[in-house]
């Protein structure tokens, strides 16, 4: 790339900012971020979050990447994220491309934008970048100066939707995927780019790890459905498998978390504790994908804690995973770290917290230095009944028990987080949740001898998940779950009793049809995004605007001349015989155990927990080449010198 393409554009941007909305945000220059020289770099990655600043910029994902990039030798990584609507304007106008916040240099200028996508409904704005930066939107159109457009995230792993964009993706986890990336990059390029574009994208397939969608083709059944999907051309596999980090503490990424400049939604230094699930959650796409449990260890936490508190002034930690109360030392890592920063005042906090692994001398730990804010369970589905179908194995008197504990312990606020719209479930199923809520009213206000007491419940809609037990199942309409969701509302505000003090929040049906259509559809409903984008449709995600109406007049013109509708891809079952849009990306997960999972789920089986019970042969650790790692390691964080600590007296131990 000559120096004068990579040229900052931040003088020209400068000129429009004092117009826009929160311009801080397209500023650059974090505590933590990095800047390296252009010229002495020969691999460069513009790494994406394809959300606004806000969002994107706490993103624990692209912050990991960015590091291990900028760590290596020779090769930089710089963000790019979102412009508002208000910008996108005015640089169309003024002819500023997309620019990455680390050196304002256009996209187009590097050899990779690798895409971190955590939901479908990112795809338009993806779109929105590449047109900004002068990159074709179709990877066909693109030339040997257009970089590789690379997907990751968890929404990669069915990136069919997206398939006519994008030049590559990766499943699974990033960290050692973008350095051998890197070094294939660098080796075609030190050759002199033998074979242009088309040569390096085979050798990014040939490795088994790099799908390459251009090198296969999707053949349809009359009916509408996949025949098959094929390679295209020799020396590509079937098959295309995930990336696995198998030592969490060989990877404490990352060290120096990146402080934002402007206002986000996670003000805190998180620390991924774990990574995988094996809880089986059936709707849990991330359980699922992420299998098996890899645990980083009691130091490795602490280590990283210290580290990242020092680099960042932050006074909140977050113990992150998908359950972070499953961490078999959880009870210590607390322990230890409220200990360890008594004196400071470093909160912490658990973003997920399961019913039966609370227990009120963690939640104790984890307030002692922060904050009582309220706390949240999700026992996803209202009915027993339907715990079972999902495979969520919490009773109500669990619950009840663990609310009674909190609010007999001081906190007034209880959140609980319901699904709407699972398999086999029924209006009653639903309606069951105000009975859940009120019990819950009722044992607090018993316990707190008060009436001073919240307890919110929150509903999303459930949908059907890639690589689940219910990637097959049908989805609800958006009229059903609305009418569903409108009898739980009358039930509650109906009750005089308890009604004031339960709060009800839920999202309408709509955003999750469209989610739904993306996260199960394949190369077909690229003519949606496509048009969606093409009419103004931008940040999906996004309540004020998210456009159900233009998602659905796209789709009826996009999908009419193959002969299937919206509710083909969301409301209809499929079945076993189906060959489903990602079958040939491989999670690791046998297709036949999540068969058979469906199938108990619909005869309501339950299923343990793997990790501490025997193999259920969901296929992952032999295929892979992993196991599951269960601690405990026996080792304390302490005595990691308690900072400022008085001398301990005789006879006494921490």
């Amino acid at each position: 790339m000559p120096a004068e393409v990579a040229a900052s554009v931040f003088p020209q941007l400068e000129a429009l900012l004092p117009h826009v909305q929160k311009p801080i945000q397209y500023v650059g220059g974090e505590l933590n971020s990095t800047v390296k020289d252009w010229e002495s770099c020969d691999v460069r990655w513009a790494l994406m979050y394809p959300d606004a600043y806000e969002v994107g910029l706490p993103n624990q994902g692209v912050m990991i990447l960015y590091e291990v990039l900028n760590e290596q030798q020779g090769v930089l990584a710089e963000r790019t994220y979102s412009v508002w609507p208000d910008l996108e304007e005015l640089m169309r106008k003024h002819d500023v491309p997309q620019f990455t916040v680390d050196s304002h240099r256009p996209v187009k200028a590097f050899d990779v934008l690798g895409l971190s996508f955590s939901t479908e409904l990112g795809y338009t704005n993806m779109l929105a970048a590449l047109d900004l930066s002068g990159i074709p939107l179709e990877a066909k159109d693109r030339g040997p100066d257009d970089p590789i457009v690379l997907a990751g995230g968890h929404a990669a792993f069915n990136p069919e939707p997206i398939a006519d964009f994008i030049d590559c993706a990766v499943i699974g986890d990033g960290e050692q995927a973008v350095l051998e990336i890197t070094a294939i990059i660098r080796a075609w390029k030190a050759e002199g780019r033998p074979g242009g574009r088309e040569e390096l994208l085979f050798r990014l397939a040939k490795t088994g790890g790099v799908y390459v969608p251009g090198f296969y083709d999707v053949e349809y059944l009359p009916d509408g459905r996949i025949a098959r999907v094929v390679p295209n051309r020799s020396g590509v596999p079937w098959r295309v498998s995930k990336h696995t980090v198998m030592d969490l503490d060989e990877w404490p990424y990352p060290k120096q978390p990146l402080v934002p400049l402007a206002e986000t939604v996670h003000e805190r230094m998180s620390v991924e504790i774990f990574r995988g699930c094996t809880r089986g959650c059936r709707f849990c796409q991330a359980g699922m994908i992420t299998r098996p449990v890899r645990e980083r260890s009691i130091t490795g936490i602490g280590d990283m804690v210290e580290q990242g508190l020092k680099a960042t002034g932050f006074e909140e930690v977050g113990l992150l995973s998908l359950s972070s109360a499953d961490h078999s030392e959880i009870g210590d890592v607390a322990k230890g770290l409220a200990d360890r920063y008594e004196d400071d005042k470093i909160g912490l906090s658990l973003p997920s917290t399961r019913v039966d692994a609370f227990n009120i001398d963690l939640a104790n730990e984890l307030t002692r230095n922060g904050r009582r804010s309220g706390l949240t369970f999700a026992p996803e589905g209202g009915s027993e009944r339907i715990r079972k179908v999902i495979n969520k194995m919490v009773s109500e008197d669990d619950l009840i028990r663990t609310v009674a504990t909190a609010y007999g312990n001081g906190w007034r606020q209880v959140k609980l987080y319901f699904m709407c719209g699972l398999p086999t479930e029924t209006d009653e199923d639903v309606l069951q949740i105000a009975d859940m809520a009120t019990r819950v009213i009722a044992k607090g206000r018993e316990v707190s001898k008060s009436n001073d007491i919240r307890c919110t419940v929150s509903i999303g809609g459930f949908v059907p998940k890639p690589h689940t037990p219910f990637q097959w199942a049908p989805q609800l309409s958006a009229e059903e779950t609305d009418a569903r969701l409108e009898k739980l509302r009358n039930k509650i505000r109906g009750d005089k009793k308890y009604g004031r003090s339960i709060g009800f929040r839920y999202h309408d049906g709509k955003p999750g049809i469209v989610e739904g259509l993306l996260s199960r559809g394949d190369r077909r409903t690229g003519a949606i995004i496509r048009a969606v984008y093409d009419d103004g449709g931008r940040f999906d995600g996004w309540r004020e605007h998210f456009s159900y109406d233009r998602w659905m007049a796209c789709a009826d013109k996009a999908l009419e001349p193959f002969g299937v509708d919206v509710d083909w891809y969301t409301t209809r079952e499929r079945t076993y015989e189906e060959v489903l849009p990602w079958d040939h990306l491989d999670s690791g997960l046998d297709k036949d155990w999540l068969w058979e999972d469906w199938q108990d789920a619909l005869d309501e089986t339950e299923v343990e927990d793997c990790r501490w019970t025997p193999c259920f042969d969901c296929g992952v650790c032999p295929q892979m080449d992993t196991h599951i790692q269960i601690g405990p390691t026996g080792k304390k964080l302490l005595p990691l010198t308690v900072k400022n600590a008085a001398p301990a007296p005789s006879g006494h131990s921490h």
